[in-house]
This record gives C-alpha cells, structure tokens and sequence, in this order.
C-alpha cells in the first residue's frame, strides 16, 4: 500500500514538464550571429515566402487588368486543362523520366569521386585533381552547350569527324532521341560530380584514422575498408543528400535542357521547366503556368517525405 501510494505521489512529478526559462545573457552573447542570419531570413522571408501567395492565380484567370485578387475564379479548370491534354502530360513523362535518370545514374558519381580523391595520398596531385573537376561547376550552360556542340555537332563536331574519316558517315548525337538523352545526363554529370563531392569529402574528412590503420592490421584491402569504414561512415550524409535531391523530382534545369533542346527531339526535350518559359511568359498563360508549377512542387514533396519516411525504418530520417 506505501510503495502504491508513493508511485501516485511521483506519478504527477515524471509527466511534469519542464520549461527552460529566458536566458538574456546567452541572448545578448548570440546577438552578432542573430544579425548574420538576419539578412537571410529577409530574404527567404521575400523572395521565398512571400511569393506563395502568388499561387493563388493558379485558380484563377489571371489578367494584368484586375490583378491578383481581381481576376475571376475558375477553381481546377486550369488542373483539369493540364490534365486532359497529351502535350502538356508528355512535358510531365519527360520531365520525370530526365530528373530520374539524372538522380539515380548521377547521384553515385560524387561519392565515388570524393572516395577517390580520399584516397589521394601527394598533396599536389589531388589539388590539381580537385580544381579539374571543380571547374566545370563554374562554367555556364551557354558555355556547356557550346563544347558539347562543338564535340557533337553532325556537321562540324570533333567526335563526327572522326567517325566519318573511319565509317565514311557522321552520326546525328544532337538529332536522336536515346543518344541526345546520355549526352544529357552525361553533362550533367560532368558539370556537377566535382561539386557535389565536396561535402562527402568533408565527411570523409571526419572519420578517425585509426579505424583504418586496425583495419589494415587485420588484413583489409582498400577495397574492404572503403566498404566497410567509409561507405558506413557517411551513410547518413548520403541518406540527406538523397532525400535533398527527391526534391527535385520534377525539376529539370532550364538553362542546360533550353540550350540542348532542338526541334528533332523536341518529343523528349520539352519538361515543365521550358514548358512554363513558353506558355506562362511567352504565351501570358500565367494561370495556367502557375497551376503546373503548384503541381511541380506537389509532387517534390510527397518524393521528400516518401523518401524521408523510407530513410526513418533504418533510423537515418532527416526528420
């Protein structure tokens, strides 16, 4: 009856909560940093949150005259307009299908380059591979675009003439659908491997030395101690980054699909991305632009949260 009587008397003190009370010095301490992340949040606050009220327009039809709260509404004509037409659903399939082939062909690659380069051990030969591999990140896609041209070109590419001086024909590279596809992916590859390897080698950076030196006391190669320290090790940054980049699912760069695209592959060049460019701005479709880039963003979340509620079964969520 005492020990009953004593968990009754307890019970209420366990389920208390605790409540942290202001801290003004610690307030005062973290003011310099408070204002570096004031302009920040201004301008997430502006150009990131501000604009959302602008969907709206997607349920309307949306006209300079009357503005955004003028215009009349029209509910999901423009959703039901989207959906019911094979243009704009083949925009959706190709946008899917070059965002999928690019995450899931391209996300390995800055991991094996950043293992790659952890294993580097002369300092000088690795400062020259990075700034190799690096530079392509900042090279713009008009840039880009013009060398893949003066590779690929059927009239006066590189690689064309070539294939001609051994086959006596050039191949059209730019002008077919499957190989305009792999040159695609491959730029893309090309252009953001060496920047995307810069945060796992960071990780990298972070694991302890001496896992590797027992390892290799007990016998294991390179291959095993990249399979079975390293790989493990940053695990959890991959597992970030991958649920990162379900975000952009459906979101294919303008600038390198615009540049590449020409009228003979216009079947699987033409994403959502372009498709906006061409109706929302040349076309003054606003609304209906608006309406496809509600549904853009739809979907990136659900894949963020499919992907993130994947990554929890193995205790490795973002949230």
């Amino acid at each position: 009856m005492q020990a009953t009587s004593l968990q009754k008397e307890t019970a209420p003190a366990a389920n208390t909560k605790v409540y942290k009370k202001w801290d003004k010095k610690r307030f005062k301490e973290n003011i310099p940093l408070l204002l570096m992340f004031t302009p920040i949040l201004i301008f997430y606050l502006l150009f990131k949150y501000v604009p959302m009220f602008g969907l709206v327009i997607a349920f309307k039809n949306y006209n300079f005259a009357d503005g955004i709260w003028g215009s009349p509404w029209t509910g999901l004509d423009n959703f039901k307009l989207i959906f019911n037409s094979e243009p704009t659903l083949n925009v959706i399939r190709n946008t899917l299908l070059l965002s999928g082939l690019s995450i899931i062909v391209g996300f390995p690659f800055p991991i094996l380059l950043a293992i790659l380069l952890n294993e580097v051990r002369k300092a000088v030969f690795k400062r020259v591979i990075q700034t190799i591999v690096y530079l392509p990140h900042f090279l713009n896609w008009v840039i880009v675009g013009g060398l893949i041209v003066l590779i690929f070109s059927q009239q006066s590419g590189t690689l064309n003439q070539w294939i001609e001086r051994f086959t006596g024909s050039s191949y059209p590279f730019l002008y077919n659908e499957a190989s305009w596809i792999t040159i695609f992916v491959g730029s893309g590859i090309w252009k953001g491997a060496g920047w995307g390897a810069i945060i796992y080698l960071a990780a990298l950076s972070a694991i302890d030395t001496s896992l590797y030196e027992a390892a290799g006391m007990d016998g294991a190669g390179k291959l095993k101690q990249i399979w079975y320290i390293s790989l493990p090790s940053i695990r959890p940054t991959i597992v970030l980054l991958f649920i990162l980049s379900m975000g952009n699912m459906m979101e294919v760069g303008f600038d390198q699909v615009y540049v590449l695209q020409n009228p003979a592959i216009q079947s699987v060049a033409e994403v959502i991305s372009t498709w906006n460019y061409k109706v929302g701005l040349n076309g003054a479709r606003f609304s209906l632009a608006t309406a496809m880039g509600l549904f853009e963003s739809l979907v990136g979340l659900i894949f963020v949260l499919g992907a993130n509620s994947i990554a929890r079964r193995y205790n490795q969520g973002l949230w």
